[in-house]
Order: structure tokens, then sequence, then C-alpha cells
């Protein structure tokens, strides 16, 4: 059996969450120990099309909602971490857009106006015209009008490699996860037969937390996925794209964001309406055809003679809602030493990380002296979507 260690705080799960939770306790001096059973950022988080998001996007039909505001603060943290000067340095992560748009087709355009002269969004938003539309709009055929949100697009596998490296030699790659018990109550974790003894212990699986919290006897928090089947398209004719198109309904009628393939083309990733209820139902011929049909409508000058096509499945684990209904924030649940819990959107990473510092605050949780860890074995980065699906 391998040796036994001891830390401040023990997390399961490395997925954006879980790096930046380890990178924020890390910084504040706490000893930390990262568990991974697979890939660094393999889940939910390179999956992840890396929009920042501010909530504008969440306050399209009336005034901001509590989604709206507690995102609002997000694009701010992220840009100073990216710089340097907030509570983690990102510097190196490369920024894919400085904003993110949203686009609507001329028959939606006038319905529009009076919305984005609201003042639910303004200051949030700016119409754009021109030289300053996305590459990918600038053709004369283009009709509808465009806003530029103060949100920013991140290129996700650099942000798993800057988080993987803030977390010095504390990650660790383990399979086998069992309750570590001293007189009935939780103590720590059995990882891969190596003892973890932890003042706390973290469970930001995503949606592992679910076999996680059952390996440990527990019920609560229940977990709900919502799942997307979402479009690949890489071809040497698109240009760089990041925008919600506006359909009459409250979610995007599709969302491209824009990725670079190691051969120097671009991948379109589509989500939105597209990749929801209908089109999870869809099998993935059906799902393409359907996504070349929108973007045949939508960006008819766009050459995609040459693409190449692929689906991806991802399922979007949250806290249980009623209604199956999207968080309006992170999540976290506490049980003595155990706490749980879901980000439910990238850009809510900090947000997540916050309130774990708060429980270890309000419980008088503090660095305990500084310990050396053994060399252990560690995780690999995830590969991205659109390495593994368009060679």
């Amino acid at each position: 059996m391998s040796s036994a260690l001891s830390t401040d705080v023990l997390i399961v799960g490395a997925g954006v969450a879980g790096l930046w939770l380890n990178a924020r306790l890390h910084r504040q001096g706490f000893s930390t120990v990262l568990v991974e059973s697979a890939s660094l950022g393999g889940g939910q988080s390179v999956k992840s099309q890396g929009i920042i998001h501010g909530g504008a996007k969440y306050a399209l039909h009336g005034a901001l909602s509590g989604a709206s505001e507690a995102i609002a603060d997000m694009p701010r943290r992220w840009r100073e971490a990216l710089a340097g000067n907030g509570e983690l340095d990102l510097t190196g992560v490369r920024l894919l857009s400085e904003a993110h748009y949203l686009w609507s087709p001329g028959t939606l355009a006038g319905n529009l106006t009076s919305f984005f002269a609201s003042k639910a969004v303004r200051g949030r938003v700016d119409q754009v015209k021109g030289e300053q539309l996305p590459p990918a709009l600038q053709d004369p055929r283009f009709k509808g009008k465009v806003y530029r949100l103060a949100e920013l697009v991140i290129d996700v596998p650099s942000l798993i490699a800057r988080l993987a490296e803030l977390a010095g030699d504390g990650l660790l790659a383990g399979h086998a996860i069992e309750p570590l018990l001293d007189n009935q109550q939780l103590v720590g974790l059995r990882v891969d037969g190596r003892e973890i003894h932890a003042q706390r212990i973290v469970l930001s699986a995503g949606a592992g937390n679910a076999t996680l919290l059952k390996t440990l006897g527990l019920s609560q928090p229940a977990m709900q996925t919502r799942p997307l089947h979402m479009v690949l398209v890489k071809g040497p004719s698109l240009k760089p794209l990041y925008a919600h198109c506006l359909g009459g309904g409250p979610k995007p009628r599709i969302t491209v964001t824009t990725h670079p393939a190691a051969d120097g083309q671009w991948v379109w990733y589509l989500g939105g309406d597209i990749a929801e209820a209908e089109g999870v139902a869809r099998e993935p011929a059906a799902q393409i055809a359907s996504a070349q049909k929108e973007l045949g409508n939508l960006l008819p000058w766009v050459d995609l003679s040459q693409a190449q096509w692929a689906t991806l499945r991802v399922e979007r684990a949250e806290p249980l809602q009623s209604g199956l209904s999207r968080p309006d924030n992170a999540f976290l649940a506490e049980q003595d030493r155990l706490l749980v819990g879901w980000p439910t959107k990238l850009a809510l990473a900090p947000d997540f990380a916050d309130r774990v510092l708060q429980s270890l605050e309000r419980d008088g949780i503090r660095p305990g002296p500084a310990t050396r860890l053994p060399e252990l074995p560690k995780p690999s980065i995830a590969q991205t979507p659109w390495e593994q699906l368009l060679p």
C-alpha cells in the first residue's frame, strides 16, 4: 500500500472548476491534492465553447434575471486574470476574441432595436458595422444587425494547460476512490490504495460527482444533466465568428465559436438552440444535415463544399433544479468535511472557488504547516474534440 498523505484540501475532479479552485487555494497558502481519474479538463471543460458570459443573452426577453446579475462581473474577473493582475495569473492563456457578438438576421433586426436600447442592456451592448463586423459577416449579402458584447472568448485547452502549471506538484492521477473513515466520520479518501487525509474534501467532478457520492454512501445533493448535441465543422474557407444568432425564442438560434486546429484551419463549433432539445434527439447524420441547412440559410456566402463535419454529445452536469431549469449561480453543498459543487458554467469557475473559500473561512479552516508531497502519478491534459473528431 502506498504511504499516507495529509493535505489541507483534497479536490476530486480536475476540470476548470477544480483546477481554478486548486490554484486559488495554493495562492492563499493552502496545501492541496487534486485528483483526476481521466485527463485534465477532459469532461465538460474541453467541450466548452470558451465564452465568458456576462449575462446579456439571458436578458433577451425582459429585465435582467438573477442569472444575468450573478454572472455580470465574470468577464472583468477573467480579463484581470488573463492580464496577470487578477485573482490568478493566467498570462499566456490564448484569447480567441476580445468580444462575443449578438447577430440578428434581417427579418428580426427591427424587433430588437428597442430591446438593445432598453435599460436592461444599456452600456453592455454596442452595434457594429462595416470593418468592425466579425470577419465571417463582412460580406455584401449580409443584411442583419450585429451587436458587440463586453464578453470574451478564451481558448480552453490553453487555459487548462496554464491552470495545470499553477497546480504545482499536487496533481494526482487516481482511479479507485473510497472513503477514508475514522469513528464512522469521513476524514479523507483512499485513492488507488493511497490514504489521503484532509481538513476538507471537495467534489468538483461534474457528472462524476454522482458516482463519487454513491461511493460515499450519499444521495444528496442530487444532480441533473442537460444534454447537448454540438456540431463541429472544419474547412479552409471558414473565417472567425464568435456570435449568438438570435431567433424568435428566448435562446440563441445558433451560437458559433471558432477554434484553431493544428493544421492552421479554423473549426466552427455550433451550439445554441440547434444543439438542444430537437438536436439531442437527432442521430449524427441528421444533426449535421440540420446544421448544414441552418448555415446555408444564415450564411449562404460561406463555402462549405470542402468542409469536414462531426457531432459531439455533451452532458452538462448541475445540481438538480425543479423543472430541470438552469441554475443561476455556481453551487456548493456542505456536509461536515465534505463539500460538493458544480460551477454550472465555465464562466462561473471563480464564483465556485469563492464559495469554497468562504466555507473554509466560515469554518475557521486555515493553511496547515507546509509539507512537501512525494512525486505523484500525473494525469495527462485532454485533447480537444476537434483533434479527436476532425483529423
